[in-house]
């Protein structure tokens, strides 16, 4: 990430964590600024199955975040204020970073420019509202400004939206995610040999 790209992201975070302190109730006192460090260190982790895993101040843990619920105590023992744990801020907020980054790559002029967005409610850190289903739409992961951002795109005709994709891949500051490790060959073959060699 160039120094300008990191100072962007920076400045965009602190904006989105002071709408953060001015939406969610007074009592989650320092989550917020837990939940701003969690984003910078890399600590929000999407998955593949849509559940999130966020870090903790044990370098050993992680929790795991399935739509509005953790796994940490602070949320499964109700002592977040409306359930707004640290994890779950820090989700919102990558959430919402990775959206607003995405949003400054070019797009067809003919794509509605602006999504609504939530301001008031358990969802209210500027979070997307819900759109109606486009007749043709396609979602893929990719790399924007070091970050793992999810990009959907809709259109009302297949061709055009294979068009605008290929348009997209294009642009210098989307980059695809690094492949995953490659599995040791051999390592179950081995385990499973073992097994029958002691039985």
């Amino acid at each position: 990430m160039t120094t300008s790209t990191r100072e962007q992201f920076r400045q965009t975070l602190a904006t989105l964590a002071d709408k953060a302190r001015a939406a969610l109730p007074a009592q989650v006192n320092g989550r917020i600024e837990s939940a701003v460090r969690l984003v910078l260190q890399g600590d929000v982790e999407p998955q593949e199955d849509g559940a999130i895993r966020v870090g903790s101040s044990d370098p050993t843990r992680y929790y795991r975040l399935e739509g509005l619920t953790c796994t940490c105590t602070d949320y499964t023992q109700e002592k977040a204020p409306g359930g707004w744990c640290k994890h779950r801020i820090a989700a919102g907020l990558h959430k919402r970073l990775g959206q607003m980054l995405a949003a400054e790559v070019p797009c067809d002029p003919t794509t509605p420019a602006e999504v609504p967005v939530h301001t008031q409610g358990p969802g209210s850190l500027g979070m997307p509202a819900q759109l109606p289903e486009a007749p043709a739409s396609l979602n893929f992961k990719a790399m924007v400004g070091g970050f793992e951002t999810q990009i959907t795109l809709r259109d009302s005709d297949e061709s055009r939206l294979l068009a605008r994709l290929q348009d997209l891949l294009k642009d210098q500051r989307i980059r695809p995610l690094p492949k995953p490790a490659p599995r040791p060959q051999g390592q179950w073959k081995n385990r499973r040999d073992s097994r029958y060699q002691g039985a």
